[in-house]
């Protein structure tokens, strides 16, 4: 029979980890352990070989993927292709999202949040379900295949922001409810996590180190992400289809849905003002961070179609007489260069050779 594995994602820190940490401890029916083989995917693969020695168990796979990258997501398709094992558990938990207005980020910022968040996590979704997905009805309650994606409640609602995290959030939310119902027929559980602030170092990283700590209102709902997976894993077992983790995020939930968007983007806007791009300030803290895109475009170059000349308005054009009067005044005229006079005899000499010539 093929090996029974879990695999994670993200699991090299943060609610990943957590993850990592609970599922080691995993117990199937009758006591036994359900994996035989615990793929922890991540970036930092020294990561996870130090939680693997930490913890102790031989059953843990380091496996480094860059999950916005395509070749990186092949690599663990050919493995998968190349092993054939029973997918028992899939926990998409890799995420990435920085703060600040859309503007002031550089494009690839979101482009990866949008390549880590959603498209990664759907693709591996697809790549995993060959695995997880029996053609005879063998699977049970208690040995069913589990797939349990990490949104967030900042995709209950549009933050600005934070606009392309929030709703990269509410595409998880939604891709993870229908493949709930896709899947219920193969005894498959889906479930969706959805939390708020959580302790762990994604406020540093989505500030680009400016705060380490949440503030206002989100330093008194902050999550702790171990009790947060040991909550997650319970709901999957119990076959919950979403869990809104938190009696603040419940709240929030239950308000996205009977309070017009509209008036909660107002009290945003009054009470929570657009941040800075955590990467919008330099080291030096004075000058303020100018994307590259942006200054390749004051430098005279071209970006991504976008006319390195300024179209002209009424005020600044210039007609082409104009120009050329400007340029005639500032440009000096040519001095010209006076030829030594020639003897007057060689010159006569040399008309009358032409002559006869």
């Amino acid at each position: 029979m093929n090996k029974n594995i879990a695999i994670i994602t993200g699991a090299s820190s943060g609610i990943g980890k957590a993850f990592l940490e609970e599922v080691v401890k995993e117990r199937g029916a009758y006591g036994c352990v359900p994996f035989e083989e615990i793929w922890a995917v991540a970036r930092r693969e020294d990561k996870i070989v130090e939680t693997k020695a930490l913890l102790g168990d031989d059953r843990i796979v380091p496996i480094k993927a860059d999950l916005a990258s395509p070749e990186d997501l092949s690599v663990l398709a050919d493995r998968l292709a190349a092993e054939k094992p029973v997918v028992g558990l899939l926990i998409n938990c890799a995420g990435t999202g920085m703060k600040g207005a859309v503007e002031d980020l550089p494009a690839k910022t979101i482009e990866d949040t949008v390549d880590v968040n959603c498209t990664s996590l759907a693709k591996l979704t697809r790549i995993c379900l060959p695995y997880m997905i029996s053609k005879t009805p063998i699977w049970t309650e208690d040995n069913s295949p589990r797939i349990i994606n990490i949104a967030s409640s900042a995709g209950f609602l549009p933050q600005p922001g934070f606009a392309a995290y929030a709703a990269s959030k509410a595409f998880v939310i939604s891709f993870s409810r229908a493949l709930y119902y896709e899947l219920i027929d193969y005894n498959i559980v889906v479930t969706t996590v959805c939390p708020g602030p959580v302790n762990t170092d994604f406020q540093r990283k989505a500030t680009g180190g400016v705060q380490t700590e949440f503030t206002g209102i989100r330093q008194y709902v902050v999550a702790d992400p171990v009790k947060l997976a040991k909550a997650s894993i319970k709901a999957s077992r119990s076959g919950r289809q979403i869990l809104v983790y938190g009696f603040s995020q419940k709240a929030l939930h239950v308000a996205s849905k009977i309070i017009p968007t509209s008036w909660i983007m107002f009290a945003e806007k009054v009470f929570m003002p657009v941040e800075k791009a955590s990467a919008a300030v330099e080291e030096e803290g004075s000058v303020p961070y100018v994307p590259e895109e942006r200054r390749e475009l004051e430098s005279g170059a071209s970006v991504e179609g976008i006319p390195a000349v300024k179209p002209e308005t009424e005020d600044t054009a210039v007609s082409e007489e104009e120009e050329l009067k400007a340029v005639s005044v500032s440009e000096p005229e040519e001095e010209t260069v006076k030829e030594p006079e020639k003897d007057k005899t060689q010159g006569q000499s040399g008309d009358k050779t032409d002559e006869t010539a």
